[in-house]
C-alpha cells in the first residue's frame, strides 16, 4: 500500500464496496487487472449483498451508523492498515513498522490473525481481509455496522467534530510532517526526534473536555513569570544602571508578588497543551532555555490533536466492542445472517474472540450489554407486576408464578417463525409488521426464508428477539431482590392499574431494553459503564474476582468476590486510559520558570525508572528543569517477616517524593506527607485485599 493513496471524499448516504484500493485503481489503465486484482474484485462483487442486507438489518434494529465503505484488501494492507491505526496515510516514523512488524509475526507465529479494521470517519471506512471465508466476512460487516453506529451517536466521538474527515485531516498532518523532514535546513533526525519526544506524552491530554486548538503564548501577556536575574541580562543594562534602577529592594518586593502567580491556576490535566503553549526549547549555545522552532510548534500541535481524535477509541473500547458483539452476535445467529453451512465457522471463531484471555474488551462489554438489556426490561415487566392488584413488593416472589410469566412473554408466532406461504392471513395493520416489506413480500420481491426479518418492524423484531425468555435468562426475573423491588415500588407513580397478570404482561413494550441501551451508547464511556453497571449480580453471574500479589506470600491470591472491588480493579485500568494521572501544577516552579509536575495517586506507585526516562523527554518540550511530585510505597522488611510468620500481610508506608531533573542530572528528595497529601485518592481506595492481611 502506498503512502501516497487517500480515500475520496464520499458522502453517500448508501455502503460502498470497492475491490481493489485506490492506488490499484489509478494504475488500472496502465497495467491491466493483476491476478491479485481480479480476486479483490471478485470478492466485492461476492458481499455486494451482505453488505447491503446487513447494513438494511442494522437500521430495522433501530442503529443509526455513518454510510460505510467497504475496502478488500490482502494481508499485507490489513498489517499496514492495523500499524497505521486503521488509514493509508500517517506521518513518517518508526513507530508504524514496529506495529507492522509485530502484528505480521503474531499471525505468522501466535496464530492470530486481523479479520478488519473500521475506523471513526463519516462515511466510515471498513477493510476485509481478502482470504476471509464469507461466514467471517459476514461477522465483520455486522460487527462493523453496529461500530459505525456508535461513531455516529456517541457523545465522546462527537467532541472531535470539527473535521469531520479524519482520513483527510490525518493525511494532511502526514504530509505537513513529511515536508518538515524533507526541508534541507531541517534535518531529519531532529524532527523524529522530536516527534519520540511528544508520542510519550500522547495520552496525557484531557480527554473529557473537546480539543481545542492552543497557540504558543506571548509569555508577558500570559503572565509567565520568568527568572527576573535574566531578563535584566537580557536588556544588556550596564551595572550602574541595574543598581540605581533595579535595586535590591525592588527586585525583593518583585519577587514576593511573583510568589503568589502560579501557571496554570489549576491542576492541568492536559500536559501536551500546556507544553504548546510554554514549551520552550534549551539551546546549548547559550545554555539558556529559547523559543521552539516554528517547525516544533506545528509538530507538537498535529500530534496533539491526533491523541485528541484517537482518545475516545481509547475510552470506550468495552463499550464499543461489546456494542458491536452484541449486534453481531443478534444479526449472524439471531436472525440466521450466517447461512446453515456458515454458522459453525462464525460460532468458532466468535468463541475464541469471546474466550481470548486478559482482560478482554469483547466479552466484559457483550456480558454488560447483555446485563443492560435484561435489567431493564426485568425492571419493566417488574412495574407492570407491582400494578397488578394483589402484589405488592412485599409478596412479590411469593405471589407471582415466574414461569407462567416467562412463558406469556414469548414472541407470538406471528413474529416468532415468518411462514412465506401465510402471508394472506397477516394483518397488515400490526405495528410489528413491515407494511412495504409485507407488500414485497407477497409481490415475491423477497426471499422471506432467507431474510425473515423483513417482515418485521423494530418492535416485531425486539418482541422476537426479546431478552428474558432466552433458556440462559429465564431466572433473571424471579432472582430480583427485595431491595430491588422496594425501590422500584418506591418510584412507581402510575395510576393505573391491571385487573391480572395477564393483562400486565400484555401491556409490556419489548422495545424498552434496546431504547434504553441506545440512550446508554450516546452517552456512557468505559469508566462510567463500569461504574453504573457493574453490580454484584452481574460479578456473582460472571464469577468475576479480584487478585493481589501477597508481600508475606510472595504471590498472587484471590482476594475478594466484592463488586466493589472487581469494580475498583477494572476502573484503574481504565481511568486515563490504564495509565498513571500526570496533572501540570506550576509552571513557575521555584520562581524560575521550572516545570512542576504532580502524580494523581490512586494506590499504584509510579515506575520510577520509567518515570524518569520521561522527565528527560519532557525537558526536551520545556527546555528547562522538570519536576515531578508523587507518593511511593516502602516495605519494611522486618513487617514482612514478621507478617509472613503470622499469614498476614505487611501494610506499607506512603511517602512522598520529588524527582527533578535538570537536564544533566536526577536529584530526588524526600517529601513530608503534608505536601504530597492532596495527591492521594481520598473518596476512592484501590487496596482490595481484606482488612485482617493490613495487620
Amino acid at each position: 500500500m502506498s503512502d501516497d493513496t487517500e480515500f475520496p471524499n464520499r458522502r453517500e448516504s448508501e455502503p460502498d464496496i470497492r475491490g481493489s484500493n485506490a492506488e490499484t485503481e489509478r494504475d488500472e489503465a496502465k497495467t491491466g487487472w493483476a491476478t491479485a486484482d481480479v480476486e479483490m474484485q471478485w470478492e466485492a462483487d461476492r458481499l455486494e449483498e451482505p453488505v447491503s442486507e446487513a447494513g438494511a438489518l442494522a437500521e430495522k434494529l433501530g442503529l443509526d451508523a455513518y454510510p460505510v465503505n467497504y475496502w478488500i484488501v490482502n494481508y499485507d494492507e490489513m498489517n499496514e492498515l492495523i500499524a497505521y491505526g486503521g488509514f493509508q496515510k500517517r506521518y513518517p516514523h518508526w513507530r508504524w513498522g514496529m506495529t507492522y512488524d509485530r502484528q505480521q509475526k503474531q499471525g505468522q507465529f501466535l496464530g492470530g490473525k486481523a479479520f478488519e479494521i473500521v475506523n471513526n470517519d463519516n462515511p466510515a471506512h471498513a477493510f476485509l481481509q481478502v482470504s476471509n471465508s464469507l461466514a467471517d466476512q459476514k461477522a465483520v460487516i455486522t460487527h462493523v455496522e453496529a461500530h459505525s453506529d456508535f461513531f455516529a451517536n456517541n457523545q465522546w466521538f462527537g467532541m472531535f467534530s470539527d473535521d469531520p474527515n479524519a482520513a483527510s485531516l490525518l493525511s494532511r498532518h502526514a504530509d505537513a510532517i513529511e515536508s518538515y523532514m524533507q526541508d534541507p535546513e531541517i534535518d531529519r533526525g531532529d524532527v523524529e526526534r522530536w516527534i519520540d519526544h511528544i508520542l510519550c506524552l500522547e495520552d496525557n491530554i484531557d480527554q473529557y473536555e473537546a480539543y481545542r486548538p492552543v497557540s504558543p503564548a506571548n509569555t508577558e501577556r500570559e503572565g509567565e513569570v520568568g527568572d527576573i536575574e535574566d531578563q535584566l541580562d537580557e536588556l544588556d543594562l550596564s551595572e550602574e544602571v541595574k543598581s540605581q534602577v533595579f535595586d535590591e529592594d525592588w527586585l525583593q518586593a518583585r519577587e514576593e508578588d511573583e510568589e503568589h502567580m502560579t501557571v496554570p491556576e489549576e491542576p492541568d490535566t492536559d500536559v501536551l497543551g500546556f507544553l504548546c503553549k510554554y514549551g520552550k526549547q534549551y539551546d546549548e549555545d547559550t545554555e539558556r532555555a529559547v523559543d521552539l522552532e516554528d517547525w516544533q510548534a506545528d509538530v507538537l500541535e498535529i500530534l496533539r490533536r491526533e491523541a485528541y481524535y484517537f482518545a475516545p477509541q481509547k475510552m470506550t473500547k468495552v463499550l464499543n466492542e461489546g456494542w458491536a458483539s452484541y449486534w453481531e452476535s443478534l444479526m449472524m445467529a439471531g436472525e440466521n445472517f450466517a447461512d446453515a453451512d456458515e454458522f459453525i465457522t462464525y460460532a468458532d471463531h466468535m468463541s475464541q474472540v469471546l474466550g481470548s484471555g486478559g482482560l478482554n474488551p469483547y466479552s466484559l462489554g457483550l456480558q454488560l450489554w447483555q446485563y443492560v438489556e435484561n435489567t431493564e426490561n426485568r425492571r419493566h415487566v417488574v412495574e407492570h407486576l407491582l400494578r397488578v392488584d394483589g402484589i405488592t413488593w412485599r409478596n412479590f416472589h411469593d405471589t407471582v408464578d415466574f414461569e407462567h410469566v416467562v412463558s406469556m412473554l414469548e414472541p407470538a408466532d406471528l413474529v416468532a417463525e415468518v411462514d412465506p406461504d401465510s402471508l394472506t392471513e397477516v394483518p397488515e395493520s400490526d405495528p410489528r409488521i413491515d407494511s412495504e416489506g409485507l407488500a414485497a413480500a407477497r409481490a415475491g420481491e423477497i426471499n422471506l426464508e432467507k431474510y425473515p426479518w423483513k417482515l418485521l418492524t423494530e418492535e416485531g423484531l425486539a418482541e422476537r428477539h426479546y431478552s428474558l425468555v432466552k433458556p440462559e435468562n429465564r431466572g433473571y426475573l424471579s432472582r430480583i431482590s427485595m431491595e430491588e423491588l422496594e425501590r422500584i415500588s418506591r418510584y412507581l407513580f402510575e395510576t393505573d392499574r391491571y385487573a391480572s397478570v395477564e393483562e400486565a404482561i400484555a401491556a409490556v413494550d419489548y422495545t424498552v431494553g434496546w431504547t434504553r441501551m441506545r440512550e446508554v451508547r450516546e452517552s456512557h464511556n468505559d469508566v462510567t459503564f463500569l461504574d453504573e453497571f457493574l453490580t454484584q449480580e452481574f460479578v456473582d453471574e460472571h464469577d468475576y474476582f479480584t487478585y493481589e500479589y501477597v508481600q508475606s506470600a510472595e504471590e498472587y491470591r484471590v482476594t475478594s468476590v466484592d463488586y466493589k472491588d472487581v469494580k475498583k480493579k477494572l476502573m484503574l485500568q481504565f481511568t486515563n486510559f490504564g495509565k498513571p494521572t500526570i496533572t501540570v501544577s506550576d509552571g513557575n516552579y521555584r520562581n524560575r520558570n521550572e516545570l512542576l509536575l504532580e502524580h494523581q495517586y490512586n494506590g499504584v506507585a509510579l515506575d520510577l525508572g520509567e518515570a524518569r526516562d520521561t522527565l528527560e523527554r519532557i525537558f526536551e518540550l520545556w527546555g528547562r528543569p522538570v519536576a515531578l511530585r508523587t507518593i511511593q510505597k516502602e516495605y519494611d522488611e522486618h513487617h514482612i517477616e514478621v507478617a509472613r510468620r503470622r499469614d498476614r500481610e505487611p501494610e506499607a508506608e506512603e511517602k512522598g517524593l520529588e524527582i527533578r531533573y535538570d537536564g544533566m542530572e536526577f536529584e530526588e528528595v524526600d517529601l513530608s506527607w503534608d505536601a504530597v497529601e492532596h495527591l492521594a485518592a481520598t473518596d476512592i481506595d484501590y487496596d482490595t485485599k481484606p482488612d485482617e492481611w493490613l495487620a
